[in-house]
């Protein structure tokens, strides 16, 4: 058992800090535009489907071909290196969306973003688990997903306040862009890579990467792993999906400016996202919630009692209803996230986590910058003919994808039966009757 001094702990705790900094930053360009997509829209004249295309599929498609071969890379490269130059190119990138002027160069700004972001989270998450036990690491992971909320609230609020100060939605983008790059140095100067697989009862610092067809095969016999992938999937069709039009809805529905939106949504993200992300982190430390399976099941029942106040924030006609409903409904989409990487994680050996966590991080952007905004965007044009007004229509799409809450939870449920075959697996012993 290895035992570690005041400086490595102090060493190890700085590492997830500046990696969930990043995470920050990485979100943060996410949720800025959907804090300027109606801006963005009008001045392009798209209808909703068209924007959906241009900022979510875009990004979306490049991360996804881009991310595996990074994160092979990653399973035996120097992930460090990785993640400073990923977070420098799509900052830049990000900056660059500021100072498009057409749909084509927006469009060619914003596969630059996805491509540098598919080197963020993967190698990022990789090594937060590598500088960490397995029975501390939901923790760990848990302070690391704080860079959620505070990339929404910089996405959002921050972003929202600097678009209304200079009466420009391209300011946004310039304004989180810049320290990006900058933040990608500091990276390089201050984070050390870790010997990989150095908490593994087997060590696996010397067992070469395996391939990205070992690794699907490995996760798809991991039942497990297969259920909280699934899980953590819906999930980001289900709330992400939901925030990525709510500004939108909000400015829509109830004539809001994008300021004013922006700080409403941003105030709640930041708020309570980050109550959130701290009491599952603060629950994960205790002793009896070092059992996977009670973190699943607490999942699952949150995400399940959650579904329902995801409804009535568009159901309703009352701004402040549903503004009521979104407190209760956020802190469910962000604290979902350190527990359910560290389950994956620790169902995944040392040499396929980089590449097992892109596959996850790859089926959750299909579901949420793929098929939510295009099938809600879609959705919504479709009814606004019959409807005659894009807040209803866009109402009644996002009525329907909030009900898919359900399903993320029936996969955290059902993805204990397996879990100490499947653990077994991981730490090289067989399960006996």
């Amino acid at each position: 058992m290895m035992t570690t001094t005041p400086r490595l702990e102090s060493a190890r705790w700085y590492v997830v800090l500046v990696l969930g900094l990043v995470y920050a930053l990485n979100i943060a360009d996410r949720y800025v535009v959907s804090t300027v997509l109606e801006p963005i829209r009008k001045e392009f004249g798209l209808s909703d489907s068209g924007v959906a295309w241009l900022t979510g599929v875009s990004l979306a498609f490049f991360y996804i071909f881009v991310g595996l071969p990074i994160a092979r890379l990653a399973d035996h490269a120097n992930r460090r290196n990785i993640v400073a130059a990923a977070i420098i190119l799509w900052s830049a990138a990000t900056a660059v969306l500021g100072l498009t002027q057409n749909y084509w160069q927006f469009l060619v700004a914003r596969i630059a973003v996805g491509v540098g972001e598919a080197g963020g989270t993967p190698p990022s998450t990789s090594i937060v688990a590598d500088n960490f036990p397995r029975r501390q690491r939901a923790f760990a992971l848990t302070v690391y997903a704080l860079g959620l909320p505070l990339g929404a609230w910089l996405g959002s609020s921050v972003a929202g306040a600097i678009v209304e100060h200079f009466h420009s939605w391209r300011a946004g983008f310039i304004a989180l862009g810049v320290p990006g790059v900058v933040f990608g140095l500091i990276i390089l100067l201050t984070v050390r890579e870790p010997v990989r697989g150095r908490f593994e009862r087997i060590s696996e610092a010397k067992v070469p990467s395996a391939t990205f067809r070992e690794t699907c095969a490995f996760l798809w016999s991991q039942r497990s792993a297969w259920h909280i992938n699934a899980a953590g999937t819906v999930i980001c069709l289900w709330g992400w999906g939901l925030l990525f039009w709510t500004q939108t809805y909000f400015e829509r529905a109830y004539g809001l400016s994008t300021a004013e939106a922006g700080a409403r949504l941003g105030t709640i993200y930041f708020w309570a996202g980050t109550a959130a992300t701290i009491a599952t982190g603060a629950i994960l430390a205790l002793p009896q919630m070092q059992d996977p399976k009670r973190i699943a099941y607490g999942l699952a029942a949150v995400v399940a009692l959650s579904t329902i106040p995801s409804f009535v924030i568009y159901w309703t006609h009352s701004l402040s209803l549903a503004t009521a409903m979104l407190w209760i409904v956020v802190p469910a989409i962000y604290l979902y996230v350190g527990p359910t990487m560290a389950l994956l994680l620790n169902f995944l050996p040392a040499n396929m986590r980089a590449q097992g966590m892109a596959i996850s991080l790859l089926t959750a952007n299909v579901a949420n910058l793929i098929i939510a905004p295009t099938a809600v965007g879609w959705l919504s044009d479709t009814l606004a003919g019959r409807l005659g007004s894009n807040a209803e229509s866009l109402r009644y799409a996002l009525l329907a994808l909030s009900l898919t809450g359900f399903w993320a939870a029936y996969h955290y449920w059902t993805s204990v039966r397996t879990y100490a075959a499947d653990d077994a697996r991981i730490q090289g012993t067989t399960v006996t009757a």
